[in-house]
This record gives structure tokens, C-alpha cells and sequence, in this order.
């Protein structure tokens, strides 16, 4: 089984890129440079590809960024630190930033005639962004399979009805480096602890048992 994954660096992508890894896939994994504020989760992509046998390339998507607005992700508004709000959720949407990456995913797959294309997108995320939404799943499927219609390729979202907490502790189970994982918005030395992202990844290790391995 071959597939491609939108890894960002971050639990949610890594943890998946494990379970592929368990289930038998050679995988393919790309990273995307989108002129986010800060880098480490490339760097973080790239040093977690670098202990396995897969495939990793990293896209710069740069030049786009002067078209998407001012998201706090991009550096045009201060990072909310608070849990994830309307409001904060505003601030951090970067605008159609999964269908943008997922076509690009998607045209790669099938030009190496690779039949499945993988984004973790979960629970959590679906009163927030719109691109993580079941709905959203399900009405780019077939369009991505129409799309490539050569060498047809599926999208998968194994994670999309599973929250984040849950994500985590399969990915304990897999025994993923989740101390090479970076989600912080901020991207400075060590996690800020009080933006949208910090406090929920704190809140799904905490019912797992156990603490952020950034944060010990």
C-alpha cells in the first residue's frame, strides 16, 4: 500500500503518519511552507522524517501568502491566548488552507500514480476550521477522485469523527516522539502554554494520564 500525508510537524499529523506506518503503507509525506509565522513545525517535520523509512518533501507555497489575508498564522494579527473561541478561531484561519494543500497532495499522488492521499483532520477542529469538517470530507472525495481520473486517487481522513485526546493516546500506544512534535502557534523556545493550540494538546495528554512531553 503506498499513500501520501499532509505532515505538519504537529501530534495530529505525526500520530497518523505512525498508524500508516503500523498499518503497512509506504508513505509519502509532504510539508508545506505556506509563510506561517514561524518554522519549527517544518523543522520539526523534518527531523521525525528523517528517523523513518519514508519519503518526505517540503513545498514552498510562499508566494501565495500575500493572497490570503492576515491571519495570525501568517503574522498579520497577534495570537489569541485563550482556549479555541469563535473569536480566536477567526484570528488563526488561514483561508482554504487544507483544500489548497490537499490539491497539491492530490496532484503529486497521482503523477507517481500513488492511489491515496491522508490528512488528519479530527473532531476538534470542526466547529473551528471548515476545511476539518466531516462535510468537507465528504464532498472532496469525489471530487479529487474526478480530478484524477488517469490514476484515481482517494482521500482519507481517518481522524475526522475522533478527538484530539483520542488521537493522543493511540499515538502513546504507537509510541510516537510527540517531543519532536511542535504545535505552538508562537514558535518560540518552548511552548507559550496559553494560545488556542497549546491549551487543547495540554488538555488531551492531561486525559490521557500524562503530561506534554514539551511542557515536563
Amino acid at each position: 500500500m503506498r499513500g501520501v500525508l499532509i505532515l505538519s510537524g504537529g501530534v495530529d499529523s505525526t500520530t497518523l503518519l505512525y498508524q500508516m506506518l503500523a498499518d503497512g503503507y509506504e508513505v509519502t509525506a509532504i510539508t508545506f511552507n505556506y509563510a506561517q509565522r514561524h518554522k519549527k513545525e517544518i523543522d520539526c517535520a523534518k527531523a521525525i522524517a528523517k528517523r523513518l523509512p519514508i519519503t518526505h518533501h517540503v513545498v514552498d507555497l510562499r508566494s501565495l501568502a500575500s493572497l490570503l489575508g492576515n491571519s495570525a498564522l501568517l503574522g498579520g494579527k497577534e495570537v489569541p491566548g485563550c482556549h479555541y473561541t469563535e473569536e480566536a478561531a477567526k484570528k488563526t484561519v488561514v483561508p482554504n488552507r487544507n483544500m489548497i494543500m490537499l490539491s497539491v497532495a492530490a496532484g503529486y499522488a497521482e503523477a507517481h500514480e500513488i492511489p491515496e492521499v491522508f490528512y488528519a483532520a479530527h473532531r476538534n477542529d470542526r466547529t473551528i476550521y471548515p476545511d476539518c469538517r466531516p462535510e468537507f470530507v465528504q464532498a472532496l472525495c469525489p471530487a479529487i477522485r474526478l480530478a484524477t481520473a488517469w490514476h484515481p486517487v482517494e482521500l482519507q481522513a481517518p481522524f475526522v469523527d475522533m478527538s484530539k485526546a483520542e488521537i493522543v493516546r493511540m499515538g502513546l500506544a504507537l509510541k510516537v516522539p510527540y517531543h519532536l512534535t511542535w504545535s505552538c502557534y508562537k514558535g518560540e523556545e518552548r511552548p507559550c502554554r496559553i494560545c488556542p493550540t497549546c491549551v487543547e494538546r495540554e488538555e488531551a495528554f492531561a486525559m490521557n494520564g500524562c503530561r506534554d512531553p514539551l511542557v515536563e
